[in-house]
């Protein structure tokens, strides 16, 4: 995100001594030093506001849990020596290794949830003290902040289930709560994001009817992807519909994205390098991040841990002999299997890869490297030094079209879902999908989700949606209905909070 160090500091530093917490979520509570103070000029919702970013964003980079959760198990990266990331990918969520300790406690995102409530219980005094903030401005930061509280239940409840479900910070006073049930916060989720949605602009400071002039003073290009957009609100809607199952809603979603794209300026990205370059769609940010989280170099943003090219990189990228994970060369093959994909295929005459740079690299090495995002300090080409700044995207435009596709297929629209399918396919220079042929559709679509997002922490939860779709995996299904594609509970948690029950099919 660009966010001045200052201002990001300033709001985690106040969110931070506010956070006032459950006992069952494990944070520290703790009465803010001099509150009256605070909230009472727009500078302090500006603060407040792009600290529930940070931490939002610190929620889904600790210990690069967006990839835990949402690439490695099941997926198609194996672990080079590293146990602990062995056992995600097979499943063994309740391993006895020091990462899991920090990957089953949802403390954090319950941070940014509280950090949410404090703003929405408090921002109404700024209104009352500071004349500058206006009647429009708070609508557009309520509008955000009640998105991003939504973001977070919806992320903890397609790692978890059933969870928790707090939504008044209550000063510190808190009663241990059990788990609520996960289709109730749901329904809460979806209806919370569709409010936002209706209050916040396609792009800030760019005259939109509903942010006209510029949004806290700073131009348009500050703001490019990085707040959330009416756009992104209904891109992340559409994945709570489709996770619900609600398909018809994801259809409806998804094509307002579809259908209203140009107006945020965003495109579908015909150029696999500009998608894989260092200094290309993963770097800074970009009009077609959708909803992503930066880490902006200029602003100090940047890290050595959270990010997947911590896990993925090696020589000749970065100094180190071996990445801690990789895509086999078999699995490659199978995945991309077309002889023209511009993200990654195989001479037919000399059998050498078409591209190096691309998808992966170091191709005919025993550990071929996935070099889709490799953004190295601004997007650089420096080995020695190993700070990444890439965007952590949750969805583009590509990811979007293919959900599409998917929710179309599955209310019975195949013509429609063809034709998005094919709108992918025929831009990364695959052979259209044809009706009546050998492809399942349903197949086809996720088999192309599978290529185009690899990396990005979809392959778990396209899992789990094309087998509830599909229902013909009985070890898969039994998965799902045990409860088993969720992760444990921490014991931390457990041992605070004798409401909160273990998952069954972790005890």
């Amino acid at each position: 995100m660009k966010i001045c160090n200052k201002t990001l500091f300033a709001g985690l530093l106040i969110i931070s001594l506010q956070c006032a917490c459950t006992k069952e979520l494990n944070i520290d509570s703790t009465k803010a030093v001099g509150d009256k103070n605070f909230w009472t000029s727009y500078r302090d919702t500006r603060a407040a506001l792009m600290g529930t970013y940070g931490l939002l964003r610190a929620a889904l980079s600790d210990n690069g849990c967006f990839w835990m959760y949402g690439e490695l198990r099941n997926g198609d990266f194996v672990s080079v020596q590293r146990p602990d990331l062995d056992a995600i990918i097979q499943g063994k969520l309740n391993a006895a290794y020091p990462l899991f300790n920090a990957l089953t406690n949802w403390r954090r995102f319950y941070a940014v949830i509280n950090a949410s409530n404090i703003f929405l219980e408090r921002v109404g005094d700024v209104k009352k003290n500071d004349p500058k903030y206006s009647d429009q401005n708070m609508r557009v930061d309520i509008g955000q902040i009640r998105f991003l509280r939504a973001f977070a239940y919806f992320y903890l409840v397609t790692v978890w289930g059933d969870v928790p479900f707090v939504r008044q910070s209550h000063d510190g006073s808190f009663e241990n709560r059990p788990r609520e049930d996960k289709e109730k916060i749901l329904a809460f989720v979806e209806s919370e994001m569709l409010a936002a949605a209706a209050d916040l602009p396609y792009n800030y400071s760019a005259d939109d009817p509903q942010q006209l002039g510029d949004y806290y003073n700073e131009p348009g290009s500050r703001w490019v992807s990085v707040l959330a957009r009416k756009l992104s609100v209904y891109g992340v809607l559409a994945h709570v519909a489709a996770w619900r199952g609600d398909y018809r809603s994801a259809v409806t979603y998804s094509k307002f994205v579809l259908d209203n794209y140009n107006k945020s300026g965003m495109y579908f990205e015909p150029d696999t390098y500009w998608i894989s370059a260092a200094n290309g769609m993963f770097q800074g940010h970009k009009t077609n991040q959708l909803f992503g989280l930066n880490f902006e170099f200029d602003n100090q943003d940047a890290t050595f841990e959270g990010h997947i090219e911590d896990f993925t990189l090696a020589e000749p990228f970065v100094r180190k002999a071996l990445p801690d994970i990789f895509v086999p060369r078999d699995s490659i093959l199978s995945v991309f299997s077309a002889p023209s994909d511009l993200r990654f295929s195989l001479d037919t005459l000399t059998g050498k890869p078409n591209y190096t740079d691309r998808w992966f690299s170091n191709f005919n090495s025993d550990i071929p490297i996935f070099c889709k995002i490799k953004v190295i300090q601004k997007g650089g080409t420096d080995p020695s030094f190993r700070l990444y700044s890439s965007c952590l995207i949750y969805t583009r435009l590509e990811e979007i079209d293919l959900l599409y596709a998917e929710s179309l297929a599955v209310t019975g629209n195949t013509d429609g879902a063809i034709d998005a399918l094919n709108n992918i396919r025929r831009i990364r220079n695959v052979n259209s999908f044809k009706a009546g042929g050998n492809e399942d559709l349903i197949d086809a679509i996720f088999q192309e989700r599978r290529k185009e997002m690899m990396g990005e922490a979809h392959r778990w939860f396209d899992l789990v949606r094309y087998n509830k779709i599909k229902r013909n995996n009985s070890a898969f299904m039994k998965l799902i209905s045990e409860g088993g594609i969720y992760w444990p509970v921490s014991a931390d948690i457990l041992r605070q909070n004798p409401l909160i029950k273990q998952n069954p099919y972790w005890k």
